[in-house]
Order: structure tokens, then sequence, then C-alpha cells
């Protein structure tokens, strides 16, 4: 037997069943076409936001939803307590289920996937595979950069006012010459995630379906659930989303964004084809959803940039990130794209920390523009995927392939992600589990990640040897005992 949502009704409540919904609580019934809890959840949360169920109208039972779709009520029951952890809506025991005054998402304690990601002491280990950082011996002279802008010339109006454009006009026009499609605005954000996570919230509202690649950078899919959004998996290979996948998930759920890596895709390394940007491009054409690109590997990926915003300019923010190629504690991205997207974000913040601090944006100009820092990021780039290759070909000679990407990172495919972990760990060798990364509770295959960034040499080939066993390593209850 299935229990309403809401608690049991006092001793001295009113045995009575409460008056049925109204009209306008029915209706929203007939717009459900995805009869999961998370589609009925959506569709819910999609009416209370648009005002065609507005604060304290009574929804209809759970028993009187289960009949209308054809479902069981244990899955519309999921879907109502989903909607009330959410703040939508508010049980008051017999009296009934009701649209909360205040719909907003909760607050969620439990530990994201990015937290769990990192969650260890780094200390203990001889070789640090997990970390998805670069190698701060390859980054440019931060002290060379400060010291090129000491003097009087390092403050002035600029830096001084708290007018003027949020955006150092010098550095907007670097960025611009080779942006990877036509940007109406740009603003410079706190580093990638900053931008995101304010797109994200501007324009993404609970229920919301976006679409994401998977495996997906687990921030994005921690930022989705604290907003209450729904994220929708898109298979990849090395060239990106796969467009069969993209068209289903476009055309089942109506999706308000899409949210992507271009290049040096984290954790695959998989990069766009400029094939997958036309098929891609297509399928989108008549969808009206936000893009949001973060390329988080510029100045240190091989691949040429290929933006959707090439062809879908009007729907397309493009985030380039300088935290891997420059340094992390720049804090820096720029964001380009349409007005209409920008524009809100540029506003509401104005209220907060107003904008990017305009002498980091100098430090950055200067890196960009410099001879030697522009040789020194050159260097890494190269440095990093001649790491990437040698590792690769070790595991190719130990039968176990990996597929062909780009950036700092490999996808490493393992019968076990525990066992795989456990195995490394006793060789004092750390990864970075695959789970977080899945969009799914129950992937295929299981993974690992591997950040070749700090990796030397002479590591390569024994740690080869190591990936290989740690690869072939199964837990305790799949192995067969011989007598």
């Amino acid at each position: 037997m299935t229990t309403e949502l809401g608690p049991p009704a006092s001793d001295g409540a009113s045995h009575a069943d409460p008056a049925p919904a109204g009209p306008e609580a029915i209706e929203f019934l007939s717009g459900v076409h995805d009869r999961t809890a998370a589609g009925i959840a959506a569709a819910v949360s999609r009416r209370i936001r648009s005002g065609a169920l507005t604060p304290g109208t009574r929804l209809p039972t759970v028993r009187e939803v289960s009949r209308a779709l054809k479902v069981s009520p244990a899955t519309v029951n999921q879907a109502w307590r989903a909607l009330a952890a959410a703040g939508a809506i508010v049980a008051r025991g017999r009296a009934g289920t009701f649209v909360a005054t205040l719909p907003h998402p909760a607050p969620i304690t439990a530990a994201g996937r990015y937290q769990r990601l990192h969650s260890h002491s780094d200390n203990n280990f001889r070789i640090d595979l997990s970390r998805g950082v670069p190698d701060p011996a390859l980054l440019p002279d931060l002290t060379a950069a400060l010291r090129a802008l000491g003097g009087e010339d390092a403050i002035d109006d600029l830096s001084a006012t708290y007018l003027g454009e949020a955006v150092l006009p010098e550095l907007e026009a670097t960025v611009r010459a080779d942006w990877p499609m036509r940007a109406e605005r740009f603003t410079v954000l706190d580093g990638a995630l900053d931008a995101i996570d304010r797109l994200l919230t501007a324009h993404v509202h609970l229920g919301d379906a976006v679409l994401v690649e998977n495996p997906c950078f687990p921030p994005f899919l921690d930022l989705l659930a604290r907003m209450g959004a729904r994220p929708i998996p898109v298979g990849m290979d090395e060239s990106g989303p796969l467009p069969a996948e993209l068209a289903q998930a476009a055309h089942r759920h109506a999706p308000t964004a899409l949210l992507l890596q271009p290049r040096a895709q984290n954790p695959t390394g998989a990069s766009l084809s400029a094939a997958r940007v036309r098929e891609i491009a297509e399928i989108l054409a008549a969808a009206p959803l936000l893009i949001i690109e973060d390329d988080h590997s510029d100045g240190i990926a091989h691949s040429p940039i290929r933006s959707l915003g090439s062809r879908l300019p009007d729907r397309t923010v493009h985030i380039r990130s300088y935290s891997k190629s420059h340094g992390a504690d720049l804090r820096l991205a720029v964001a380009g794209g349409p007005a209409a997207y920008l524009d809100p974000i540029i506003e509401r913040r104005m209220l907060g920390p107003g904008w990017t601090s305009r002498l980091l944006q100098r430090v950055l100009l200067h890196m960009l523009t410099d001879d030697t820092a522009r040789t020194t990021v050159a260097t890494a780039r190269t440095t990093y995927r001649a790491r990437a290759n040698a590792l690769r070909k070790a595991l190719h000679h130990r039968d176990l392939p990996v597929p062909r990407g780009d950036g700092i990172n490999l996808w490493l495919p393992v019968i076990d992600e525990n066992a795989a972990m456990i195995s490394l760990a006793a060789a004092g060798i750390k990864a970075a589990p695959g789970g977080p990364f899945e969009v799914t509770d129950h992937p295929h295959t299981d993974h690992l990640r591997l950040t070749i960034a700090t990796l030397h040499d002479t590591e390569i080939d024994p740690l080869a040897t190591r990936l290989a066993v740690a690869a072939a390593a199964a837990p305790a209850y799949r192995r067969i005992r011989r007598g």
C-alpha cells in the first residue's frame, strides 16, 4: 500500500476526505509526457514557475494522479516527495498537498561529487594522478608579470574607481581577436565554474532539464543538483556528444540548456570535430535552449577550438578559462556570447563583487602578450602531449588501450573501480574514481581518471605496469576460488 505524502492527521483532525483539487491543478496532467517520477516532478515545477499553479493551490492526491497518468502510486509519491524536498510543495496532513508560497531548492547537506572526488589526503601517495591540475613548473612566471606591471602605471583611473567597464578594454580586444564565434558581449568572471554557476542560476530553474555529457565534470552535476535541475546524460565518443542520443534527449525532455566542454573534455579528453559541430547544430537548430561551452584547457590543448556558437551564435555562451594554462589562483575566465544571456549576469554581479580585479586582468593580459610567457605556455602544451602519449603507448603495450584524447587527463577503463583504487593505493599511487563523473548511477563500465600533468619520463613505464594490474583487479566476490 502506498502512503500519501505528508504527516498523519492529529487525533482531533477530521477524517473526511479533502475537497477535490481545483481545475487548474488537474489540468497540468494533460501536459505530462514523461511519466517517470522525474518527469512528473518537472511538469509540476514548470507549472508552478509559470504561475499556472499559484501558491496555495491544492494538488491532486497521489491516487488521483496515479489514475490519470496510469502510473503506479509509488512513482507519483516519489515525484511529490522530490517536490516537497525542493520546497515547491507542502503537505498539510489530511488537508492535502499545496503549492508552497516561496518554492526554492532545499539545501543539500550530503557531500557533493566534487567533494567526494577530493576527500582524501594526498600526502601518503608517492604518485598522485587524482588532482586534475597543471604542473606548477610549466606555468608562466607570475612574478615576472607583476614586476612588469609595477610602478605608477599599475594604478590608473580604472583601478581606483567603482565605475567604468568591468572588462579591461585591452583584454577584451585581445581575446576577441581569436574568439571562436561572433560575441555580442564579453565579461570576465572568477573562473569557469563561477561563470557557469551564474549562467545556470540566471537561466535554469527548478525542475528544468539540462543536457550534459556523460561522463561529465562533477562540479557541473553538483551545481545542477543544488538548484533542483535535472541532468540528462548524453553519451560521447572521441568527437564529442553522440548525435543520436542528443537528438533523442532533446526531443524527449525539452531541455533548457546544454552544458559541454568542446575540447580536452574532462575526464575523457574528447574534442568536438568539425563534422560533429555541424551535426549538433542541425539537431539543436529549432530547440530554444542555452548552450554553455566551457573551454577549460585553452592554451594547453592541441585540438583547435570548435564552437557551436559558429553556427548558433544567438544561443551560445563560450567560456575560456586560464586556470590550467596560466595559473588557477588568478581565478580568471572570459565569457562571450549574446547580450540577452550575459547582461543579467553582469547587472546582478554589480550588486555583489561588482567585477573581477582589473589588476589581475592586467596580469593576464601581460602573460597573453608577452613572448616569454607565450613560449612557456607553448612548452607546457607540448610537454603534456608528450607525457600523455607516452603513457598511452606504454598502456597499449600492456594490452590496455586508452582512446586518444587531448589535455592533461586520461580515462582508464577498469574491471572494478574500487578494486583498482585499492590496488593502486597499495603501490602508493592515487587516481580519481570514475564514479563521480558518471551521470547515471550504474554505468556499463568502470573507469579511473588519471591526470598526467606532473608525470616524469622515468615514472611512466613502471606506472603503466601498475595501472595494468589495477585495471584487471576484481573485487573478492567476483573471484573464482579453485579448490
